[in-house]
């Protein structure tokens, strides 16, 4: 059974601790996806911020949320370089470790002309996280699974409101799951874990679909549906992250469900845009239009 979500303290924005993933993303530009063991020329290859901690904590600030993220990067170049947005985003970073063991993460993205991405991750220093208990003191403890499963059932265990972001899709503990007050994953993403765990279980479960928008549904039961506005794609590298940090705070600050899931339906419809993972992330003023 999951813990109920306490407000945050009145007047101020809420606390959001973010446990995650600090990457390098390397995009390149393409007409169309190339087909197994086909090569094809890029338009060029831009490096930018990236990693689903990262973009969801730096989204959760734009949005409004006071944030702190959790994350280990690499001593080495490719740090500074990753957290730079960040940085004059005004995340906390103070829970970010250096490690001396592994590089900074990186991924390689291949993004065309309808902004639909394939991606592939070099964890690097993602894979050595940990988190303890007392890092944890926040309205809203947000994850993903692009650190260690350690990690993840430490930081849902939190007593807070707890988000789980499924991706890149991997079996996820029972105990883990039941904890959650918010599973965000897209459609292929659910499929992955029905298959393991019923997710009948968790309190909140939303669901993405591309262009065809997104669901909340209660314990089995769809609460709300809804279409996201329609938009030129340019690149989805960061529209789910964007559509679970608006949804998490949205939420965790008492939006009713459909409200909420309107609100982050915009966020990721905008992300996907403007080219590159952290560039595209909007600000409150650009999802709170009437």
């Amino acid at each position: 059974m999951s813990r109920p979500a306490e407000r945050p303290t009145e007047g101020l924005p809420p606390r959001v601790t973010v446990v995650g993933s600090v990457n390098l993303d390397l995009v390149a530009r393409v007409d169309r996806l190339p087909a197994p063991g086909e090569t094809l020329t890029a338009h060029g290859v831009t490096r930018v911020p990236g990693g689903k901690g990262a973009n969801q904590a730096l989204a959760a600030a734009r949005l409004g949320g006071r944030v702190r993220l959790v994350a280990a990067v690499g001593d080495d170049p490719l740090a500074g370089e990753a957290l730079t947005l960040l940085r004059a985003g005004g995340v906390d970073l103070a829970g970010v470790r250096i490690s001396d063991d592994a590089p900074t993460g990186t991924a390689m993205i291949q993004v065309d002309d309808d902004g639909e991405t394939t991606i592939v991750i070099d964890a690097g220093a993602n894979a050595t996280l940990a988190v303890t208990p007392d890092e944890l003191d926040a309205d809203v403890v947000l994850t993903v699974l692009e650190v260690p499963d350690e990690t993840v059932a430490t930081a849902m265990a939190a007593s807070a409101f707890t988000v789980l972001n499924a991706a890149p899709a991997r079996p996820v503990a029972g105990d883990v799951l039941a904890g959650l007050d918010l599973l965000c994953v897209n459609a292929a993403e659910y499929g992955e874990l029905a298959a393991h765990a019923d997710l009948d279980d968790v309190v909140a479960v939303a669901i993405t679909h591309g262009a065809a928008g997104a669901e909340l549904r209660r314990r089995g039961r769809v609460v709300a549906q809804v279409e996201p506005p329609p938009v030129d794609a340019v690149d989805g590298t960061a529209a789910g992250d964007a559509f679970t940090a608006a949804l998490a705070l949205g939420l965790a600050t008492g939006l009713d469900d459909e409200a909420a899931l309107r609100r982050a339906c915009r966020a990721g419809a905008l992300a996907a845009t403007r080219a590159g993972a952290q560039p595209s992330l909007p600000t409150r003023d650009e999802v709170d239009v009437p």
